[in-house]
């Protein structure tokens, strides 16, 4: 990489691995609907004078169909269940579990009828990562969290297969129009869901928790992806997916460091056999399979 490749990935791998710390802080005074209504809400300002500019709103709506489906799998569904299960979960095990999303998008693929040709090394990556996820949630976060770690695999089926019905249904739409839509219509979605359950705050949020949805939208959502947009001009979409295995680590560190978050033997157990699992499972596939969800934006990466 060039310097300037290698800052984009700093920067990308920065601002996909802090989006669970601000998720834990956030929900500390909002419920999870209000912090997705906000983030999604933001981010949709943000991005679509750029969609707009560039002519992208209009191409992606007319494929509403498949969008919508994109939209709810990818974003409203996991991003409700995300914010949800940080209510129990350290951040750091959040970022950690969802390390496992390629381990998924395997299952996906086969189950779409995309197959992807598995090596050794993919069958043994497989292996690997469930070792690693079973020793998360049956070592390191205990039987009181089970209910949230359900949450997790709701979040890690939706950020797997969100990519796969982009890569089957609309390979063709331009990135920047399909997340800038996909992030309003979850905003739209959200808006009576807020009104009708009681989810609006009652009080102004703490400057802190503000601070965490700006960062959230701001950073982790528009900045991200026209960071990773850059990233791929400058190293191609195939090397852009190595920031798969930065963010848990970025997690992780966030986590201890802000919020003091504890650290097991079978976290750092985990959390070298979940991405080394990742790493088999994606290396020298015929088919590539979905790396990540919105969090990382990455759903143009196919």
């Amino acid at each position: 990489m060039n310097r300037r490749a290698l800052l984009l990935f700093a920067a990308l791998g920065l601002a996909w691995g802090i989006p669970y710390l601000f998720i834990k802080i956030a929900v500390a005074e909002l419920e999870p609907a209000m912090v997705v209504l906000a983030r999604s809400g933001l981010a949709a300002i943000l991005l679509l004078p750029l969609a707009f500019y560039r002519r992208e709103v209009w191409v992606v709506i007319k494929r509403w169909k498949p969008m919508l489906a994109y939209t709810i799998i990818e974003i409203v569904v996991p991003w409700y269940f995300l914010s949800s299960a940080e209510r129990n979960l350290p951040s750091s095990t959040a970022g950690l579990l969802l390390a496992a999303v390629p381990l998924a998008g395997v299952a996906i693929a086969f189950f779409m009828g995309r197959p992807a040709k598995l090596s050794g090394l993919n069958w043994l990556g497989i292996v690997i990562g469930m070792i690693g996820v079973a020793a998360l949630v049956g070592l390191d976060v205990g039987g009181s969290d089970l209910p949230s770690v359900l949450e997790m695999a709701i979040v890690v089926i939706g950020y797997a297969l969100g990519p796969a019905i982009l890569s089957r249904y609309m390979p063709d739409l331009p990135g920047v129009g399909v997340v800038a839509v996909s992030l309003a219509g979850a905003a739209i979605f959200y808006v009576p869901v807020v009104l009708l359950t009681g989810a609006w705050p009652t009080a102004m949020p703490s400057t802190e928790v503000i601070v965490a949805i700006v960062v959230l939208a701001v950073i982790c959502s528009a900045l991200a992806f026209v960071l990773m947009i850059a990233l791929i001009s400058e190293i191609g979409p195939v090397r852009t997916t190595a920031i798969t295995y930065v963010n848990p680590a970025v997690a992780i560190l966030a986590g201890v460091v802000v919020l003091n978050e504890r650290i097991t033997v079978w976290t750092i157990i985990g959390f070298v056999l979940v991405l080394s699992g990742s790493y088999l499972v994606t290396r020298h596939q015929r088919e590539v399979v979905p790396v990540a969800g919105p969090e990382e934006a990455s759903a143009r990466l196919e």
